[in-house]
């Protein structure tokens, strides 16, 4: 099949390229490079710089040149802070800018999307794990958008026939062999365990640890990026024949910040200073989504859901770019 990869070159997005390529697939990836890096892009992958809020010919152009039959998109902002301090900022990019895609995608009859969206569209959530029929009741702008974005898919199948797999999902976590997370800044807790371990950052922080939680500390849910491609890939399989939503998660009892911490010190031999410091607004004791639904309709079954190798995947890519940044600054 044609994909086009919105978000192409970021994080998740160069791991679901890598997959797509090596399921036959033909990729084009249309990024803005404001998150993303090039050298993430598989050299076996059609590169376009391209912005979405700018919406337009490029973008329509893309489309009918290549014969796109399916987009998958991941160009977002996912800062939970930022976009309560800038929420303009975020509806301009998630909400805006998905609706210059949709729009793009008609005028080139392009009917498919999967799109990756976020477990924030639950917000503060009644019970453990949370299932697809859960009430969505966001809690800050990040979710309110994904959530925003969501509901025009079902409009747009409604009145155009779009088809839609939406999945929502935590943390992605993990690396493959060629790319790992490179945010600027960095907020997620493993690539910060792993900068810590590496003295790159003098300690962890940990945000509370008087949770009732098996520790004291928040348990959440972590899933490899590797499999989460491959969900992705999946649910392009239904879209012939109806809309979906799926959870993705790791499944089980989640893990814990020490928990995490301690797995990584395992991994890595090194000890990880942290920093306790008062819990932060908002944050539940406890997130985790259920996968069975998309285990029982798609047959999705993580490889790599043990915390371990998703840390392990991680320490590997870390220290491969570590060293290669500084050959580079020689």
């Amino acid at each position: 099949m044609k994909i086009l990869v919105t978000g192409g070159a970021g994080y998740i997005g160069s791991v679901v390229v890598e997959e797509l390529i090596k399921s036959n697939h033909s990729v084009t990836v249309f990024d803005n490079l404001e998150k993303g890096h090039l050298e993430s892009v598989s050299e076996r992958a059609e590169f376009v710089e391209g912005d979405l809020r700018k919406g337009g010919e490029l973008l329509i152009e893309t489309l009918r040149r290549n014969e796109i039959e399916a987009v998958i998109h991941l160009a977002a902002y996912s800062l939970v802070g930022e976009s309560g301090e800038n929420p303009a900022k975020y509806y301009q990019n998630n909400v805006v800018a998905g609706l210059n895609l949709l729009d793009a995608m008609r005028e080139a009859e392009v009917k498919k999307l999967v799109f990756s969206s976020t477990a924030a569209v639950y917000g503060e959530p009644e019970k453990q794990p949370i299932t697809e029929s859960d009430r969505v009741s966001p809690t800050n702008p990040y979710g309110e958008t994904k959530l925003a974005f969501e509901s025009a898919l079902r409009w747009y199948e409604t009145a155009y026939g779009l088809r839609y797999a939406s999945l929502r999902y935590f943390n992605a976590a993990g690396a493959s062999a060629n790319c790992g997370e490179l945010h600027e800044p960095e907020t997620h807790l493993i690539p910060l365990v792993l900068q810590a371990a590496l003295g790159k950052i003098p300690h962890v922080s940990v945000f509370g640890e008087d949770y009732k939680t098996r520790d004291g500390t928040c348990v959440r849910d972590y899933i490899h990026v590797i499999d989460l491609a491959r969900a992705h890939i999946l649910a392009l399989d239904i879209l012939d024949e109806r809309s979906a939503i799926y959870n993705l998660g790791c499944g089980g009892a989640g893990y814990t910040v020490r928990e995490v911490i301690e797995t990584a010190e395992n991994v890595t031999g090194l000890k990880i200073p942290t920093k306790i410091g008062e819990r932060r607004a908002g944050d539940p004791a406890v997130l985790i989504a259920s996968s069975d639904k998309i285990k029982s309709e798609l047959g999705w079954q993580p490889e790599f859901q043990d915390l371990r190798l998703i840390i392990e995947s991680a320490w590997k890519w870390t220290k491969k770019y570590t060293t290669k940044a500084k050959i580079q600054t020689k």
